[in-house]
């Protein structure tokens, strides 16, 4: 099922809620890493633990302000841009959190498309700030 925005919505709404709900599993993650995995992971996965909820909240927030931007002006690259956000956070921080939790080495060779989208995230963010305030 497509999704359709009425006449005058950009679906940025939506993806608002979608950034509030990553930033909050951000910060549970963060808990959770912080107090009941602390015990049961060696230093190097917990680091891998935190850097997965410290770029999964990064890159929340960036979608925030992105999905913010497509609400006043609804274009193809912001949305292009929350899609990317959302792909880095699922590729880059899930992939990071399957390797704290089970020191499979295959779940690391996912996270660099995830920092690829991130990447390609933050230029179309940069290029559409641009474009939008050109108009």
């Amino acid at each position: 099922m497509t999704y359709h925005p009425k006449a005058g919505q950009s679906g940025g709404e939506y993806i608002l809620a979608t950034g509030a709900v990553l930033a909050g599993l951000g910060v549970a993650a963060g808990a959770f890493g912080a107090h009941l995995l602390k015990a049961r992971l060696d230093a190097d996965q917990l680091e891998v633990w935190r850097t997965a909820a410290s770029y999964q909240m990064y890159h929340a927030l960036a979608l925030i302000v992105a999905a913010r931007l497509l609400t006043r002006h609804p274009t193809r690259l912001l949305r292009l841009t929350c899609g990317l956000f959302i792909a880095g956070v699922v590729l880059f921080s899930g992939s990071l959190y399957l390797l704290a939790l089970t020191s499979e080495p295959a779940f690391g060779l996912i996270t660099p498309a995830g920092g690829a989208a991130f990447l390609a995230g933050w230029a179309c963010l940069a290029v559409g700030i641009v474009r939008v305030n050109r108009f």
